[in-house]
């Protein structure tokens, strides 16, 4: 798949003489060469490595006066011609030559680049110039060009300049039989074919079914489809006999696309998906294998963004490989989709649904570091698609090209590996760091400069199977990376290098495995290097193969080569000797398998073995030397249908589809810490990620027993999985990350990799097939993991509602008696083996209805006891989570008394925000039972047998009897007890920071209390004491215990507690308070200054006694006067 990295770059380009509008005409991107066609000018460009002007074609400004702008423009598919249309109707007829001047780097590098010349060879008036119409874009095959008119028919012009007239799509039937072809498309049910047409004045007033212009046509040349969309929305499909473009009878309409309200259309023909761009800013993905049926809609609508905001859409462009498509437009931005709907890329930034800002532009905000902000006019894929041009609406001063990545290495000829997770761009690797799966990082390797200059771009990339090594080819030659080592190994010698054009990669082993296009004989061959030297001296094979592979794949000492249309061959390798440079080993290649499968169905895109499952028992008991001819293999095809073929009948069997790629997992790996050793493989696609498993019947692969369908395994949308970490059972993906600085125009593209576990999915497997000590021993292997906790409450949750639906199910069908250990009992059990699971359980029931705790907790344990359990282990916040539990299934009085010993126990550990919690939910809850409870609930002898209250609690209850109504009830009147209780141990220690923490985080009221304990744990012996204890207890030096002083000091002026007053404010040098208290208290003034010059202790507070005693001294001469 594509990812988008590094800043976009911006290609100039010339500067129209005066054109009447800035919008480029034609742009695409063919053989190395990208074509820009401006209103006034043509400029050619090479796209490869060194980005160059070729060449350019000015038009001057009598020709621009006389037969108009550039208006329409198409290139032919050699690239010797270029087309325009003017905007007065002129044909112009341009022919590319290439210069024999070359072109250096530095004056001495050759880079292969020629530039070019561009001549005008022919310039016509097109006949229906007169006749007040407008066009559509050009379409063509290698001997004629089609345009669309406004009066909805069709001209044809040969590249030769020959006008050969107009035709409309007739769209009445033929004749009888024809009239149910297009039943489910057509309400009168009619059949179109072309209709030759004059060129003469009443032309128009030929039979025409379709009343309106033609806006927009779409050829494949491939699939010989053509798809004309008219002003009014409607779209056809029409086949193309291979007779070309020329003739009308060759032009067939087959079917008509409901959309009605499509603005653009682009298809891929290697998937047979026609993508439809739509006036609401969505792009529907029509399935043209299959009647052309919808296969899904895709749109920013999810992200936040409506059609007020981007406009429609204005242009789509496919990937060479056809497994993504961009997505321009009109009034703003770039997005690129996978086929599945996954959004790889997008230039709009994100803004959440529930943002209270608005997606609109904002042209004060920094939005306009915002790539393609005006829109998007134009877009081309490079060939090998690892650059997107763009143009962005109404400019023609500058070209914007994207750099992407490909990732997913498991298509075609080049091998893969899950455990490497791999992003390679034109010149470089990005390596997925994931040693630490907490934090993922990507990492990105450049090639070296000696390679990477003369073989560029990188071509193919393969991981051996411990990703310890990777194998890159480009143009020519290979090259070898060791990991661990940070080390590259090339070919010594050059010319050796240059004799190698790689065309797929594997690794056998130690081997590298390369698939070579001999060009002077046209044809291609299989040669295998050892990975410590690469040279021909230790070449240890070379393979001729009858042509092009088309999908190969190794497992262990097999290699399958598929040829085109269906032919498999499997060879089993043979190496005899030691696989190092002081040895002489040899490789020899025999022949297992040949198949040729017959089949209609669509070409692979990726063919894997599948090894033969043996019980657990069976494979540890096993030689692990000897291994066995793998007897099955999966398919994927180009149409994302996964099969799987039995190699012994040729029979094939289809198990899902709509599939993007897949990674076979059972037995690649031999390692203990291996935890998806289960799994035989995962597949991606639009339904998100799937688990396979083997059956336990005879049959191992039966797909009713074979196929696990997990919900929660469905990948964010914006995150593609790129491969799999099995010792640490997780998915690893990638998404799209944008970082703006000030000093740069665009922002930053930056893949950020995702990790998404799968371990309770594999759980719940073994769960269910009563494998209950390999699932511990699973388990154990993951306890050390971050997600390991995670991944417990989501097996249990998943488990639990399944359960739920289960038992509403067999409520309507009648339930049947099981003594069984249910799935949930199972993993109640294999989770108690942990210490999480008493948080586990109570996230669960927070999680779900609790209507249904009783059945949870029916499996997981009585919420009591569970409950106990925490608290003896001073799981505090966690014992607090079950007293809602206990609330719903033993009662409010039980769940009081657990609050109630909890909030002492908090008390004790200092833990006051969450003893805070508990005392708010034991006054509400003690109101609300005071309201509901009955005398004879209240002396139930199952509570009261329950209630172990403390004797303070018990004096408190028989205290609450008492007939005033004045009193508070048991419940209020318990926890008030509690909270002075604590209160008094705080304020007899004189541990006052505590005492502060414990005031705020419970409400406590402290000014009622110290009113009432004034002569009690509140009073201080005498101010010498109380200065030199509290002042250890608090240090002024830290900020907040002067705060915690300030608290208690602004509570003891409320009840007028002159002691701590005056105690307080000498710490905090408040002058002022003291000097409000002495002046109308002189004996006590003098009492203080006594003191404070009494004791060396209080020498630090001798400059706040002058203060006070020179304002005191300036009062009473004020009196006194």
């Amino acid at each position: 798949m594509y990812m988008a990295y590094g800043w976009p770059q911006v290609i100039p380009l010339e500067l129209p003489n005066c054109p009447s509008t800035q919008q480029i005409v034609y742009l695409k991107v063919f053989n190395s060469l990208l074509l820009v066609v401006a209103p006034t000018h043509i400029e050619l460009w090479s796209s490869s490595q060194h980005r160059v002007r070729l060449g350019k074609y000015k038009r001057d400004v009598d020709s621009i006066q006389r037969e108009g702008e550039n208006l329409r423009a198409i290139w032919s598919p050699d690239t010797k011609l270029i087309a325009v249309l003017t905007s007065s109707f002129h044909l112009h007829i341009f022919k590319v030559q290439r210069a024999e001047t070359k072109i250096y780097i530095g004056g001495k590098q050759p880079t292969g680049l020629f530039l070019s010349n561009i001549s005008l060879v022919l310039s016509e008036q097109v006949p229906f110039a007169n006749k007040n119409l407008t066009v559509s874009n050009f379409v063509c095959d290698n001997k004629h060009m089609l345009i669309g008119l406004s009066d909805g028919s069709l001209y044809t012009i040969s590249w030769k300049g020959e006008f050969c007239g107009a035709f409309i799509l007739d769209m009445l039937p033929n004749d009888g039989n024809d009239l149910n072809k297009l039943s489910n498309h057509y309400s009168n049910g009619t059949v179109a074919s072309g209709v030759q047409m004059d060129d003469g004045p009443n032309h128009t007033n030929h039979v025409v079914s379709q009343t309106s212009g033609i806006v927009h046509l779409e050829f494949s040349i491939t699939l010989r489809l053509l798809f004309v969309l008219f002003s009014d929305g409607d779209l056809i499909q029409c086949s193309v006999s291979k007779r070309g473009l020329k003739h009308a009878e060759s032009v067939i309409v087959e079917k008509r696309f409901a959309s009605g309200e499509a603005v653009c259309a682009s298809v891929a023909p290697d998937q047979q998906i026609l993508a439809v761009g739509t006036q609401k800013g969505s792009v529907e993905l029509y399935d043209l294998a299959d009647s052309a049926s919808l296969i899904r809609s895709v749109s920013l609508h999810d992200w936040g963004y409506s059609v007020e905001d981007t406009g429609p859409v204005n242009c789509i462009a496919w990937t060479p490989d056809n497994s993504a498509f961009a997505v321009g437009w009109k009034l703003r931005g770039l997005t690129v989709w996978s086929v599945s709907g996954c959004r790889l890329m997008s230039t709009i930034r994100q803004i959440g649904l529930s943002s209270v800002s608005s997606p609109v532009v904002n042209p004060n905000q920094d939005f306009k570091y915002e790539p393609m902000m005006g829109g998007t006019s134009l877009m081309h894929w490079d060939e090998h698609g690892y650059r997107l041009y763009a143009m962005e609406e109404g400019s023609s001063e500058r070209l914007i090209a994207f750099s992407f990545g490909k990732c997913c290495l498991n298509r075609g000829v080049s091998g893969t590996t899950y455990v490497r997770q791999v992003i390679y761009g034109e010149d470089r690797l990005l390596i997925v760091q994931s040693e630490d799966t907490d934090e993922l990082k990507i990492l990105h390797l450049n090639l070296p400069v000696s390679y990477i200059l003369q073989n560029w771009p990188i071509l193919h990339v393969a991981a051996s199977k411990d990703g310890m090594y990777l194998a890159v080819a480009g143009l020519h030659g290979l090259i070898l990376y060791d990991i661990r080592l940070k080390r590259w190994r090339v070919f010594g010698d050059v010319t050796q290098e240059q004799q190698i054009q790689c065309r797929g990669l594997l690794w056998l082993g130690k081997i590298v495995v390369v698939c070579n296009y001999v060009e002077s004989s046209s044809t291609y061959e299989l040669l295998f290097y050892p990975r410590y030297h690469l040279d021909q001296s230790s070449l240890l094979c070379r393979k001729p193969l009858l042509t092009n592979p088309m999908v190969m794949d190794v497992y262990q000492d097999y290699l399958l080569i598929t040829y085109h249309p269906f032919d498999v061959h499997i060879y089993h390798v043979k190496i005899t000797g030691e696989l190092s440079p002081s040895s002489s080993p040899d490789l020899q290649l025999s022949t297992v398998r040949e198949l040729s499968i017959m089949t209609a169905k669509s070409h692979p895109a990726a063919i894997h073995f599948i090894p033969d499952q043996l019980p657990h028992d069976d494979m540890s008991r096993s030689d692990t030397s000897s291994t066995h001819e793998p007897s099955k293999c999966l398919i994927l095809r180009i149409n994302g249908d996964l099969s799987l073929l039995d190699l012994d009948d040729g029979r094939e069997r289809e198990l899902t589809h709509s599939v993007e790629l897949f990674w076979v997992t059972c037995g690649q790996l031999g390692e203990k810490t291996n935890l998806i050793e289960e799994v035989s493989w995962l597949d991606y696609g639009h339904r998100g990620m799937q688990v396979w498993y083997p059956s336990l019947g005879a049959d191992p692969f039966k797909q009713e027993d074979f196929l696990q369908l997990d919900p929660e395994l469905e990948f964010d949308r914006e995150v593609y999985p790129l491969g799999l970490l099995p010792n640490s059972g997780v998915v690893v993906g990638v998404s799209q990350r944008m970082s703006f600085s000030a000093c740069t125009e665009f922002p930053c593209f930056e893949p950020s990799p995702q990790a998404q576990t799968i371990l309770h999915c594999l759980l719940r497997h073994l769960l269910q097939r009563d494998k209950r000590e390999e699932a511990l021993r699973l388990a154990q292997l993951s306890a050390e993991k971050p997600h390991f906790s995670h991944c417990l409450e989501w097996l249990l949750f998943t488990v639990f509602d399944a359960e739920i639906s289960r038992q509403y199910s067999s409520k309507n069908q009648g339930a049947v008696a099981n003594n069984t250990p249910s799935l949930l009992e199972k993993s109640c059990e294999l989770i108690r083996n942990f210490p999480e699971y008493y948080d586990v359980v109570v996230s669960v029931a927070r999680k779900t209805d609790g209507r249904h705790w009783a059945n949870l907790f029916s499996a997981a344990g009585r919420s009591t006891e569970l409950f106990d359990e925490c608290v003896q282990q001073r799981w505090y916040r966690t014992a607090a989570c079950y007293i809602l539990v206990i609330a719903k299934l033993e009662g409010p009085a039980v769940s009081q008394c657990c609050a109630l010993n909890l909030l002492q126990a908090t008390l004790n550990e200092s833990l006051y925000e969450l003893a805070g919690e508990l005392v708010r939910f034991l006054l509400r809850s003690g109101r609300e039972y005071e309201h509901s409870s009955t005398d004879s609930e209240r002396d139930s002898p199952r509570l009261l047998g329950y209630f172990l209250f403390p004797s303070s609690f018990r004096k408190q209850s028989n205290d609450a009897k008492s007939p005033s109504s004045k009193e508070p009830s048991a419940h209020i009147a318990s926890v008030k007890n509690i909270l002075e209780s604590h209160a008094s141990y705080l304020m007899s220690g004189k541990e006052l920071s505590e005492l502060v923490a414990f005031v705020k985080g419970t409400q406590f009221d402290l000014v009622e209390y110290l009113q009432r304990e004034r002569y009690g744990s509140a009073r201080l012996e005498d101010f010498a004491s109380g200065l030199e204890m509290i002042g250890q207890k608090l240090h002024m030096g830290t900020l907040q215990n002067r705060l915690d002083a300030e608290f208690l000091l602004a509570n003891m002026c409320s009840v007028k507690f002159k002691e701590w007053i005056v105690v307080l404010a000498t710490l905090l040098r408040r002058s002022e308070v003291l000097y409000d208290l002495f002046r109308h208290n002189l004996q006590l003034w003098q009492a203080y200054s006594r003191t404070i010059q009494a004791h060396e202790a209080f020498a630090e507070y001798h400059d706040l006694l002058e203060e006070l005693e020179g304002r005191l001294s300036l009062t009473a001469y004020a009196e006194d006067t």
